[in-house]
């Protein structure tokens, strides 16, 4: 206090905060605390950001106004998740869009994510950039996206790799259609549809028969050339071609039976279907954001998903200022070379008592 003598407590507020009394002068006072304020508030923040309340629920208000005002310095407190220093058997890796952004995760075989990485697509940078912040595993799962094969020979080059069946189904179905009009579409389609049924290494080997069957029975389809009313070339069966292709460098590959022969996930569902989904649903509920906001919202969800509160509170920290504007200011008074005119320079016409002779 001004009086500077010794406070004893005096009761407690409102709030439940207790209140001190100076005995000299009788003003009170009670403890500020504005890093336990602060706290709470980021707190509160990050509950409403990841969970079902609305704002006013959570202020306890009918506009939630005071909320919005209390945490508008929340949104540039950026999460962050442990290092991934663990080795697990299998990592799954997938990317989902939000707004111009591309996300990309790895989650492990166990459910864990591991790390995230931002970025503008699916890019050979990108992933080397996912990569290196997880320990090189004995399986990656993939959906096949571009640039990954690339990525994984530079940053785990002993680490298998297995393509995810559903995505390959779904590839195969959008160049053929769920519903082929040539023999030799609705074959392939129903051969790689039974790619779910292989549970062993003979399933295995009698599957790829079969498709070798398929490429001698109608392989010359996919050679085919016909000339267009534009005058170019073009292959007749272009869509037939492109799932053979498809089909054809996953099996080269040997990306398509890695499962059987290491045990581990056949498909990116986990991902897909887990943390994917849970993403598009906190998106959903907190719709009209801006797309600054719905990255910070799956950062906090995803760090959440692996950390309690408490201690992913304890790892965030406050997004960096932006550094000052470094150009020079504007000198100030009139400059010493310039190409205005100026009077003082005695080329304009004089008037008054000056311009007398």
């Amino acid at each position: 206090m001004v009086c500077g003598a010794r406070l004893v407590k005096n009761g407690r507020h409102r709030s439940g905060t207790q209140r001190w009394r100076c005995p000299g002068c009788g003003a009170s006072s009670v403890r500020r605390r504005p890093d336990v304020t602060r706290r709470e508030q980021l707190s509160r923040f990050v509950k409403w950001l990841t969970g079902k309340q609305t704002q006013a629920e959570i202020d306890g208000t009918t506009t939630g106004r005071s909320f919005r005002r209390d945490t508008a310095w929340c949104w540039d407190v950026e999460p962050q998740l442990e290092p991934a220093t663990a080795i697990f058997h299998a990592v799954l890796v997938d990317g989902v869009w939000i707004g111009d952004y591309c996300l990309l995760i790895a989650l492990s075989d166990k459910g864990n994510v591991l790390a995230w990485q931002w970025s503008g697509g699916e890019s050979v940078a990108a992933w080397k950039a996912l990569l290196n912040q997880v320990e090189a595993p004995g399986i990656l799962v993939s959906d096949g996206g571009t640039g990954l094969p690339t990525a994984l020979a530079a940053c785990w080059p002993e680490t298998k790799h297995q393509r995810c069946l559903f995505h390959l189904q779904m590839n195969v179905s959008r160049h053929l259609t769920r519903n082929p009009r040539t023999d030799a579409g609705r074959a392939l389609r129903a051969l790689v549809m039974r790619l779910s049924e292989v549970q062993n290494e003979d399933a295995a080997i009698a599957w790829q028969l079969k498709l070798e069957k398929w490429w001698q029975t109608f392989g010359h389809l996919t050679r085919e050339r016909t000339l267009f009313r534009n005058g170019q070339w073009g292959f007749t069966h272009d869509r037939l071609r492109k799932a053979w292709m498809l089909i054809r460098r996953v099996s080269r590959n040997d990306t398509l039976f890695t499962w059987i022969t290491y045990g581990n996930p056949r498909t990116t569902s986990p991902l897909e279907g887990g943390i994917n989904a849970q993403i598009r649903e906190i998106l959903r509920r907190h719709r009209g954001m801006s797309e600054e906001h719905r990255r910070r919202a799956v950062e906090w969800f995803l760090v959440l998903h692996e950390l309690p509160l408490e201690r992913a509170l304890s790892l965030a920290r406050t997004k960096p200022e932006p550094e000052p504007d470094t150009e020079p200011d504007e000198p100030h008074g009139p400059a010493l070379y310039d190409t205005g005119l100026d009077a003082g320079e005695g080329l304009w016409l004089r008037t008054g008592w000056a311009g007398r002779g």
